[in-house]
């Protein structure tokens, strides 16, 4: 919990002019029993309209005190637990955003989210009225305990007669209770995971027809998590009147002793009704002491699992250079090596690639799945740091380049069409927000986008759903092609996006994009030769390596890999038409 100190430091004022008011706040309320004391001591002497006033007077005025500075100190320090949360939740997304794919690989989409969500909300309950509660106990009890003392030191030790037992009950069910929400939380992770899971694979589950199945398994996790919500409630239904019981125990054993000072004068009458009052005043602070706890117990629980993801140190550290004069977009690799552990000691996903990229060439990479087409463009965004070697952008080791720099000159256009739940518009225009309807449509008729959106009910406001739900395969692909065309980057990434479009629709797109492949650097991969054969360059990749490279007639002419790649590529073609 010491993690949430440099948070709540961010706001000295409101939490020490918030703990002033909670002071002032206690002051009354720990007063108001000496009021009510003096009252019936003097009531017992003499009954007049003016005493009856005057302390009806007092009792009034310390309830208006307390209550105006009540009314601060609560919208002071529940502010502030507020604003911690919106800082750590602030945080915690920024620091996602720059742990690297590998980091993603291994987490669970939901798992992250529920941490974001409930796990933080819990922390800031600790902030709120975690903090506000134990200040208000802490002066409550030392208050009460002040004046319990000074009106009969003896019924006050019979009074605290019961409090060892109450640190022992605290104690036991604190530890049981953080292990119980700890359990509660990791199962809400899981049911966060598989629900937007489910969510965002529903076309496969209804095309396998499992339904019936996911229903099964979400029930199933539901009941777990219920049951697991039991067992803590469970706990803390006995906890709470338990420290209730001991609490009337402490109460009656006050009564007897306190009962016997009055008949035998050691104390006056006032005094044991004050003193009753403080004990009942006690009474809240221990009953609340058990709330805290749990409060403490859960928010240390989610802390714990928040630190864990703003504990993960990101993969690809940022670099110090940037560059210095417009990017004309040479790429160079020198005897790349790669591995997706990270140490050389896996599986060799790229060998030994050295290849020069001059500015405005397109160079394409074919091959067999899996021999690492992909992994290699990706190397040059820098979304993994590359084994052994180097790749360098315009003389740069791409390691030693600002993130940001590197990836505002590279417009990369994955395999995977991912499209933000916004109108086609907005999605093209992601990375440059700027840009006016008229760059927006150049973009898409650049993609070949135009004609589809033109159909569209609301043209480029149509919203596309989730992941771009709405559309074709083909639809999506084109729209990312558009978004990196829109950015106009001095380097341009395709990774296999036409694989979704029709061969006519491929070449009519090539066709647009060729004036602008020529005034940029292009890395095109692709697994149809026809997307690929007016390459400048061809790379054909095979187990990681690169085998074979030249023009398209060049490498038809030497009938390796390439050539044969191509003829049955010719033989699948001819077999469709017939």
């Amino acid at each position: 919990m010491s993690r949430l100190f440099p948070y709540i430091a961010r706001y000295p004022k409101p939490m020490v002019f918030g703990m002033l008011a909670l002071v002032l706040t206690k002051a009354a309320s720990v007063l108001t029993p000496q009021v009510l004391r003096m009252t019936i001591d003097d009531l017992t002497v003499a009954v007049s309209m003016q005493k009856l006033a005057f302390y009806a007077s007092a009792i009034v005025a310390l309830a208006v005190f307390g209550g105006f500075f009540r009314f601060w100190m609560r919208r002071l320090l529940i502010g502030v637990s507020r604003r911690v949360e919106y800082d750590l939740r602030g945080d915690y997304f920024e620091h996602l955003q720059t742990l690297s794919s590998s980091f993603y690989q291994r987490w669970r989409t939901g798992d992250l989210m529920s941490r974001a969500a409930n796990d933080i909300s819990a922390v800031r309950m600790v902030v709120g009225p975690g903090i506000m509660y134990t200040a208000e106990t802490l002066i409550v009890t030392v208050g009460a305990l002040g004046f319990m003392f000074a009106i009969s030191w003896k019924l006050t030790l019979i009074a605290l007669a019961v409090l060892p037992l109450i640190s022992y009950v605290v104690k036991k069910f604190g530890s049981a209770i953080h292990k119980r929400f700890m359990a509660i939380q990791e199962k809400m992770s899981d049911i966060s995971a598989l629900t937007q899971e489910n969510l965002s694979g529903t076309r496969v589950v209804k095309a396998y027809v499992q339904e019936d199945n996911q229903r099964d398994l979400f029930a199933d996790e539901n009941e777990d998590y219920y049951a697991r919500i039991m067992r803590l409630v469970k706990l803390s239904g006995a906890f709470h009147p338990l420290l209730a019981s001991l609490i009337g125990i402490g109460t009656a054993l006050v009564l007897w002793w306190g009962g016997a000072m009055v008949v035998n004068g050691e104390i006056t009458l006032g005094e044991l009704v004050a003193f009753f009052a403080y004990l009942n005043m006690l009474s809240w602070p221990m009953i609340a002491l058990g709330w805290v706890v749990n409060i403490y117990q859960r928010g240390a629980a989610s802390m714990k699992r928040i630190a864990v993801v703003l504990d993960e140190e990101p993969a690809l550290q940022d670099g110090p250079e940037r560059f210095e004069a417009p990017v004309s977009g040479r790429i160079e690799f020198r005897d790349v090596s790669f591995s997706y552990t990270g140490n050389g000691n896996g599986a060799r996903v790229l060998r030994d690639i050295d290849l020069v990229i001059e500015p405005g060439q397109t160079v394409a990479f074919v091959g067999r799945t899996g021999s690492g087409k992909s992994t290699l463009t990706r190397l040059v965004a820098r979304l993994y740091d590359v084994t052994d070697g180097a790749i360098l952008v315009d003389g740069h080791d791409v390691r030693r380049l600002s993130l940001k720099a590197l990836r505002s000159v590279v417009g990369f256009v994955p395999q995977e069409s991912f499209l933000f739940s916004e109108s086609v518009g907005d999605n093209i225009a992601f990375g440059r927000a700027e840009a006016t309807d008229n760059q927006i449509a150049e973009a898409a008729a650049l993609a070949g986008l135009d004609g589809d959106i033109a159909d569209f009910p609301e043209s480029y406001a149509t919203m596309v759903g989730e992941r771009g739900i709405t559309l074709s395969g083909g639809q999506r692909q084109r729209a990312t092609i558009a978004r990196a065309l829109l950015v106009d980057p001095p380097i341009l990434i395709l990774d296999d996006v036409l694989s979704a479009v029709d061969t006519e629709t491929e070449e009519r797109i090539l066709f647009q994009l060729s004036s602008v492949m020529k005034s940029r650097t292009t890395l095109l991969v692709s697994h149809r030769i026809s997307t690929v054969k007016g390459a400048d360059q061809i790379c054909v990749l095979d187990e990681g390596q690169i085998v074979e490279r030249g023009t398209h007639d060049h490498l038809i002419k030497q009938e390796g890999l390439y050539a044969s790649l191509y003829e049955k590529q010719l033989l699948e073609e001819e077999l469709d038409r017939i």
